[in-house]
């Protein structure tokens, strides 16, 4: 392989796209719009030929090789000639703030441990899809310099090629083209309250499961994957608010996010999602658990097709077309932002939760890889968030909060073993973390307990049991 890429010529500079624009304005001290995306690999990792990997794939995504400049009236993304990104050993606690002049003004961080290899993207760049896609590519680059033959496909791109123009486009603006705006969820929903953590302390929670068990459980339910776990999450905040004993009861909904490049072909790096909001009104009666089901599998059946996403999107670029608001001082525009995002839409919705499905990775790459994870960083205000991926037969679910108790996800993984689902947790990576929650199952004769811990490591990781559920035996993993 040529570790050498062809020559292309790049913008000078690529306008924001529509979700971008929305990111660096809602940029502040305590907040920063970074995911994570980790590969955890067969073998440790070697930092000096990852770094090598990095600056060959780096050069084969202009965007993501770009560093975020202002202008007077917006935002925009320059070419970073700057050196860099460099691979570091990983951190306590990830998804740090990422200012925009910090790291040479790159807005990408990788870093590694052990045999986990994580890379953390600003949202700005673009979302979890064009995100994995620069993850696979340097973990293919990296095996390819160990020596083994990977193919390119999938989320592996060839490095070697000049980028396709199609990579770079606001895919949005070109779908944007519904006759009607369809209004938006404006109501006011339940928030979880609970003791707030430390400055940009980030509370994780990772549950391990096998996808077919998962699969066998939900189409009991006469619903998918995505379908099942988002009425888990309802059902939890339901039951987490009817213990909190609130006076007034309020509207559960999630946020999750949905990959239009599933319904608009694109080849876009960059960001191509709109949210659809799942929700449950406890005010209208008392839900068992197969009604919070039916009626989630019922909203993503009745929403999620090109024609209802093809409105929302239209709604969400009416003000980007808009001449007046064009005109409009970028200090203006961040003001107006932050002030609906603050007073309207965080208040929409209870936790979020995306689901990235079934990563595609080439057949002669399968063998050197475990299993991958996805964080989607501290949360704007007070909620949890929980991302899923998948890999072969193994399902992760990754939470992330910026709140002490974990009573949420506590309940969420009680109902998994409640319907069968056998959970397990490695503490892998960075096992150090300030502040880390997890799951581990033991069988003990006819007997199997699914424990919750709280792993704290200030000077050292102290183990610290939240509770212990014991089921009937069944089938472990």
């Amino acid at each position: 392989m040529s570790k050498s890429n062809p020559k292309h010529t790049p913008k000078t500079w690529y306008r924001l796209d529509l979700s971008a624009i929305v990111y660096p304005t809602l940029q502040r001290r305590d907040f920063s719009s970074v995911y994570r995306l980790s590969v955890l690999l067969k073998d440790p990792v070697q930092p000096d030929i990852l770094q090598q990997a990095v600056d060959i794939a780096m050069k084969r995504f202009p965007t993501y090789h770009s560093a975020m400049r202002k202008g007077f009236f917006w935002r925009y993304l320059e070419p970073n000639t700057r050196p860099g990104p460099f691979v570091k050993p990983d951190i306590r606690n990830f998804c740090m703030p990422m200012p925009f002049k910090s790291n040479n003004r790159y807005l990408v961080r990788f870093y590694w441990y052990d045999r986990r290899i994580s890379l953390e993207a600003h949202h700005s760049l673009g979302d979890g899809t064009g995100g994995m896609y620069l993850l696979q590519t340097v973990t293919a680059v990296y095996l390819r310099l160990l020596g083994h033959e990977i193919s390119n496909g999938g989320f592996v791109l060839d490095v070697n090629e000049t980028p396709d123009p199609e990579e770079f486009e606001d895919a949005y603006m070109r779908y944007a083209n519904a006759r009607v705006c369809p209004p938006r969820p404006a109501e006011k929903t339940y928030r979880v309250r609970g003791t707030q953590e430390p400055f940009y302390t980030l509370n994780v929670i990772d549950g391990i499961m096998s996808v077919s068990a998962v699969q066998k459980v939900a189409k009991q339910y006469q619903a998918s994957i995505t379908e099942y776990l988002n009425a888990v999450l309802l059902y939890s905040l339901l039951q987490k608010q009817e213990h909190d004993f609130h006076l007034r009861l309020r509207p559960v909904r999630i946020a999750m996010p949905v990959n239009l490049r599933r319904f608009f072909p694109s080849k876009t790096l960059r960001n191509f999602i709109t949210m659809v909001y799942p929700s449950i009104d406890p005010r209208l009666g008392d839900y068992t658990f197969e009604e919070i089901v039916t009626q989630v599998h019922h909203y993503m059946r009745y929403y999620i097709n090109s024609k209802f996403l093809r409105g929302d999107i239209t709604t969400n670029a009416s003000t980007q077309r808009n001449p007046l608001i064009r005109i409009v001082p970028l200090f203006l525009k961040d003001f107006v932002v932050r002030q609906f995002y603050q007073r309207v839409q965080d208040k929409n919705s209870s936790a979020g939760l995306t689901n990235m499905g079934a990563i595609r990775v080439p057949d002669d790459m399968k063998p050197y890889l475990e299993r991958f994870d996805i964080y989607m960083g501290i949360p704007y205000s007070q909620r949890t968030n929980c991302a899923i991926v998948s890999f072969e037969d193994t399902l992760t679910v990754n939470f992330a909060s910026c709140i002490i108790e974990a009573d949420v996800e506590r309940r969420f993984f009680q109902k998994l073993v409640e319907d069968g689902i056998p959970s397990r947790s490695k503490v892998t990576g960075n096992c150090n973390r300030t502040r880390a929650h997890f799951i581990a199952m033991n069988q003990k004769g006819v007997k199997s307990y699914v424990i919750l811990c709280q792993l704290r490591g200030k000077t050292g990781p102290v183990l610290k049991i939240l509770s212990a559920l014991q089921y009937p035996c069944y089938q472990s993993t």
